[in-house]
């Protein structure tokens, strides 16, 4: 793990669709959903948290999880080097 880069992610998984939205915070979710639509304000989410095992708001089931990426081994130097 020593190359790599984490971030956390937040999944949406709605029971009546079964379909499953990504997200990169708790906020980004209520810019595509409603309140209404989730099944609870992001002041309640916040509270609840969904750090420690996901959430069922009853309409969706939302949870976090890690994101693994490689760490990019060019310089900043290299990259615009390339550029010219």
């Amino acid at each position: 793990l020593l190359n790599m880069h984490t971030r956390n992610i937040i999944s949406v998984k709605f029971h009546a669709t079964g379909e499953t939205y990504y997200f990169g915070s708790l906020a980004a979710i209520y810019t595509m959903f409603s309140h209404e639509e989730i099944g609870l304000r992001l002041s309640t989410l916040h509270l609840k948290g969904v750090s420690r095992a996901p959430y069922d708001t009853g309409k969706c089931i939302i949870s976090k999880h890690k994101l693994y990426t490689k760490k990019n081994e060019q310089t900043k130097q290299e990259i615009n080097m390339r550029e010219v």
